[in-house]
């Protein structure tokens, strides 16, 4: 019942169509007019080897309401929370949120009167709050249900995020990944999380700007046109200068750095974080360590300084927190992207990344060759798929390592599927 349960959660931080596109690959598409739970439904429903009858597909009766349960996970992440996207939703974002006897389902009239008296005790609060404001900064966590979490330190879950109420997300048109500034008030006795009450900026401009910003999705793509040159010139470049002579990377390049264990594909990371902090100074750097071990995040975060960011996920955490943070990074170099800006995200490793989807992902029953799901995969791709040079200005640049001659089918099968989709390839041998 347990692993039921944290699948259920893991689906309900999707958007709808990421869910509709994992049920059609279970082999049965949700009926257009289906709702979010009962789409995670139809999922949990074929993983488990049923029919997928009756959930998604009876959607006809506008009186309907269908409330999601959610499961309480001790993964840290404050992503798990059974709650409302509208005004009324209550600050609430913990990793103790339980199922409880909230979450049954109410009739549709004695939900929506409940959804009225929630929003007006949130505008009440707000309006009755005569203290000095704390200013809040931080990334937006977007919930597909149009509320959000600003998350102050780093990328990770915390107590201190403030909530981001509907109204502000659609007022200034704010996206998962950016960086807003404002004024928040702390939670009241009925709330978990301070409130944000103001936005002063997104994404260091004005607020208003925002709305006006391009779509990444709508972005054209186009060919790799301009050099990400690594050499340095002082002598301890081997590696740079042998990249630049036979695999030089372009701005928006999808590129995989394929090697066995204890190969130096860390090193070889290491190297070219030194090369882009000194030669492209202009370039966002996110370096993405998943599953890593605590010291090389220490020798990643000194080799960077404050050239980028560092978002890391250390092997002991659960699988969901490294799909949470992985998600929330690519969210926030295609702002940048939106913006006009030259970003480079590296990954150390892919292959990690992709088995953490793989957990997270409920069971098809459609096994690859390799013995990996069918579905395990959709993550990582998405997530690689990222990667081009945009025609408009501005490109988001890709470079991750996988495992291979490790011994695992699962990683080789990993590793075929990408490399379809990489347009550079760089292998290391021992």
């Amino acid at each position: 019942m347990e692993t039921a349960e944290m699948r259920r959660s893991t689906l309900q931080r999707k958007d709808r169509d990421e869910l509709t596109q994992i049920a059609t690959t279970l082999g049965k598409k949700p009926s257009s007019r289906a709702r979010k739970g009962e789409i995670i439904d139809l999922i949990l429903d074929l993983a488990a080897g049923g029919d997928g009858g009756g959930n998604a597909e009876e959607t006809d009766s506008p009186d309907t309401d269908v409330t999601d349960a959610t499961a309480s996970t001790d993964a840290g992440d404050a992503t798990d929370d059974d709650t409302e996207g509208d005004d009324n939703q209550p600050a609430n974002d913990s990793s103790d949120a339980s199922v409880d006897a909230d979450n049954r389902p109410e009739p549709g009239n004695r939900r929506r009167r409940r959804r009225g008296r929630d929003r007006d005790n949130r505008n009440d609060a707000n309006e009755q709050w005569d203290g000095d404001p704390t200013p809040a900064e931080g990334r937006l966590d977007l919930r597909s249900e149009g509320y959000g979490f600003l998350r102050v330190n780093g990328y990770i879950p915390s107590r201190d995020d403030a909530y981001v109420p509907v109204k502000l997300v659609r007022q200034y048109g704010l996206r998962k990944g950016d960086v807003i500034a404002g004024s928040s008030r702390p939670a009241n006795r009925n709330e978990k999380n301070p409130a944000l009450m103001s936005v002063e900026s997104v994404n260091d401009g004005e607020p208003d700007a925002a709305t006006a910003r391009p779509d990444f999705d709508d972005l054209v793509p186009v060919h790799p046109a301009e050099r990400l040159t690594l050499e340095r010139g002082d002598g301890n470049d081997a590696a740079a200068r042998l990249i630049d002579l036979i695999a030089p990377i372009g701005k928006g390049q999808r590129g995989l750095i394929v090697a066995p264990p204890r190969a130096g594909k860390s090193t070889v990371m290491n190297q070219i974080v030194r090369s882009l902090r000194a030669n492209h100074a202009d370039a966002h750097l996110i370096v993405l360590l998943i599953d890593e071990r605590p010291e090389e995040v220490t020798s990643m975060t000194r080799a960077l300084g404050d050239g980028g960011e560092v978002v890391a996920s250390l092997f002991d955490r659960p699988t969901d927190e490294h799909v949470h943070i992985a998600d929330l990074a690519i969210e926030r170099a295609k702002r940048l992207v939106e913006d006009g800006r030259d970003v480079v995200v590296l990954v150390d490793g892919i292959t990690r990344l992709a088995r953490a989807y793989a957990t997270e992902t409920p069971q098809s029953n459609k096994v690859l060759p390799g013995g990996l799901d069918a579905t395990a995969m959709i993550g990582p791709k998405q997530f690689f798929a990222a990667a081009r040079n945009v025609e408009e200005g501005g490109s988001l640049t890709i470079l991750a390592t996988a495992t291979t001659d490790n011994g695992n089918s699962a990683d080789e099968a990993i590793l075929a599927e990408l490399s379809g989709a990489a347009n550079l390839e760089l292998r290391l041998d021992r």
